[in-house]
C-alpha cells in the first residue's frame, strides 16, 4: 500500500473537535478533504500527522491554538463608527464580512456588536484561541 509522502496528493476523512467535544467541522457523511502533501493546504500538524499513514490508517491529533489558528488578539477587535458602513447596509450580530485592507488582500471579519453609534468587528479567526482535536482517516494515496 501507499504511504501518504511530500508531493502526494491525498484523500482523507477528518473530525475537528473542541476539548469539551464540541464538532467544528467533519467530513463525514460528505467528501474526504483533498490536499497535495508539502503544499501547505491544510494546517501543519494535520500534514504532518498524515505523512506515513496509508489507506484504512486512523490517528487522533491534538494540535495547541499557538499551531493551529493562533490565540487570540484583543487588538484584532475593533469599534468602528456605523457610518463609516455604506449607507444601505443593515449589520447584526453574527454577520461576516469582507474589509479591504490597503495593499493587501481583503479580510473576513465577524461583527460582534451593533449600537446605534458603532459597529464592534473581530478579525480574529472564529478558532483562535482553541486546542484542536483531529480525528483522521487516510482515504486513498494515489
Amino acid at each position: 500500500m501507499a504511504q501518504a509522502r511530500t508531493g502526494n496528493h491525498v484523500r482523507v476523512n477528518f473530525t475537528g473537535k473542541l476539548d469539551d467535544g464540541t464538532i467544528f467541522a467533519t467530513s463525514i457523511n460528505d467528501e474526504p478533504i483533498e490536499f497535495t502533501m508539502g503544499d501547505n493546504e491544510v494546517l501543519p500538524a494535520i500534514e504532518d500527522a498524515v505523512e506515513g499513514m496509508e489507506p484504512g490508517e486512523t490517528k487522533s491529533i491534538r494540535i495547541a491554538a499557538e499551531d493551529a489558528f493562533g490565540l487570540r488578539r484583543e487588538d484584532l477587535v475593533q469599534e468602528i463608527p456605523k457610518a463609516s458602513l455604506p449607507q444601505d447596509m443593515d449589520v447584526e450580530v453574527g454577520q461576516q464580512l469582507w474589509v479591504d485592507e490597503m495593499d493587501e488582500e481583503p479580510i473576513t471579519v465577524s461583527v460582534v456588536d451593533v449600537s446605534d453609534a458603532t459597529v464592534t468587528i473581530d478579525a480574529n479567526h472564529p478558532l483562535a484561541g482553541e486546542d484542536l482535536i483531529f480525528d483522521l482517516e487516510v482515504v486513498d494515496v494515489p
